[in-house]
């Protein structure tokens, strides 16, 4: 049967890959693309051209994750083997410069522009639309940033809204935008590239232009009908990323103080405080936006945890578990409870701070679904885990919610995951 490669050199490495994987398909594949480091295999298709085409898009998949691995699609489904190394930073800026200018223009070419992050925004999600949508009014546009009552996000909103009034009328709820957008708007989704986790997939659905900007390894339901997408696996957050189009638009964008310190606070959220996942071009955006005006310490404070919290976070790693040696799991089984996600967060931080701890999650009942935090020093990809469960994220940071299963059940399900992990590298 026909086969089109793509690609010049076969890393021995996903050659033996590929060979696993072809084993596992029936019918046998017809189609499937080589990179310097990545494999990927379709059989979807009525020609060799459409086979051609299936397996191109799943090689965008898997480039879009940081590469490094082999991915084979079959009746709409993917599935990933490896990927496991970490992202490498990218020293040229020429695409940030390339993607500052074309996002200028589409903001110029449209009636207003709309900004939204991921359900249940966080400091990265809120300060990275803050960025974009001062980049739109430098450019003399309406904007509006789409977003939901957030506890973990009650201090900043209250800063803001107390430093910049402006923004009582900018900031707005996912049922107005629905109402309001029409097909000369601009969509901006930041912090997040998954149409199932975008703060409403109705507006997604009505848009006709969307800009995507995220720092997360791409996922198998990412936005495929985006106008311009900026998808770098290798930054530390979604606020470093519009940091950089910051500097590179044409336009002279002066941020406000709490605009750039909400970039800030976003940058050293994602990276806890400039431990994890940090790069030359991380130091550099927070250099930026230092020279802004960022006050540290007031940025500090929004992340801090009122004693009840710091109690229960505390409670939570003395209850936790080793599996694998190094992987601790950890339960918090209040039902319901307040910032249910962000106390499983810090408590997942928290975990990492132990000796020869390598890997932490913690899991929590939300009510309708159990949420999982996972995180790493590096050594272990949770993400890799997590997707199996329907989650995503990065190397060393990475979430997921299951529905449909009790706290033990989903307990017991990660744990096969993990083991699953060690087995497959083994």
């Amino acid at each position: 049967k026909s086969l089109s490669l793509i690609g010049q050199e076969y890393n021995s490495l996903m050659a033996e890959a590929t060979a696993d994987i072809v084993e596992l398909l029936e019918p046998k594949p017809q189609c499937f693309g080589i990179s310097l480091s990545s494999t990927s295999i379709s059989n979807e298709g009525k020609n060799d051209k459409d086979k051609y085409k299936s397996a191109q898009t799943a090689m965008d998949i898997v480039l879009g994750r940081g590469g490094d691995q082999a991915v084979i699609r079959q009746n709409d489904i993917y599935k990933f083997f490896g990927g496991r190394a970490q992202e490498v930073e990218k020293r040229t800026k020429v695409k940030a410069r390339v993607v500052a200018h074309a996002l200028e223009n589409l903001i110029k070419e449209s009636s207003k522009v709309m900004i939204m992050g991921h359900m249940n925004p966080d400091i990265d999600a809120m300060g990275s639309s803050i960025g974009v949508y001062r980049i739109a009014k430098s450019l003399g546009k309406n904007a509006y940033i789409i977003t939901s009552n957030t506890p973990t996000l009650q201090s900043f909103k209250e800063s803001l809204l107390a430093e910049e009034p402006e923004y009582e009328d900018v900031l707005i709820s996912k049922e107005v935008a629905e109402e309001n957008i029409d097909e000369d708007t601009l969509l901006v989704i930041v912090d997040t590239h998954k149409n199932t986790y975008v703060e409403s997939e109705e507006v997604v659905k009505k848009a006709k232009k969307i800009v995507v900007i995220d720092h997360h390894r791409r996922s198998a339901d990412y936005i495929e009908d985006a106008t311009l997408t900026f998808q770098e696996v290798y930054a530390s957050s979604a606020a470093e990323l519009v940091t950089e189009l910051l500097q590179y638009t044409d336009v002279n964008v002066e941020l406000k103080k709490i605009e750039a310190e909400s970039l800030y606070a976003g940058i050293m959220m994602d990276t806890k405080s400039f431990t994890f996942k940090t790069g030359v071009r991380t130091f550099e955006a927070a250099a930026y936006l230092r020279r802004c005006g960022v006050d540290i310490i007031k940025v500090k404070k929004w992340f801090q945890s009122d004693l009840q919290s710091f109690n229960i976070i505390a409670d939570i790693v003395k209850s936790a578990e080793i599996v694998n040696e190094s992987i601790a799991i950890a339960i918090y089984d209040k039902e319901k409870a307040k910032d249910v996600s962000l106390i499983c967060a810090k408590a997942a931080d928290e975990l990492l701070t132990i000796n020869d701890v390598t890997a932490s999650f913690v899991l929590g009942n939300t009510g309708d679904k159990i949420c999982i935090s996972g995180r790493s020093i590096g050594d272990i990809n949770v993400q890799v885990i997590l997707e199996k469960l329907g989650g995503g994220g990065h190397i060393t940071l990475a979430g997921a919610q299951v529905e449909g299963m009790t706290q033990e059940e989903v307990k017991q399900e990660l744990i096969n995951r993990i083991n699953e992990y060690f087995t497959e590298i083994s």
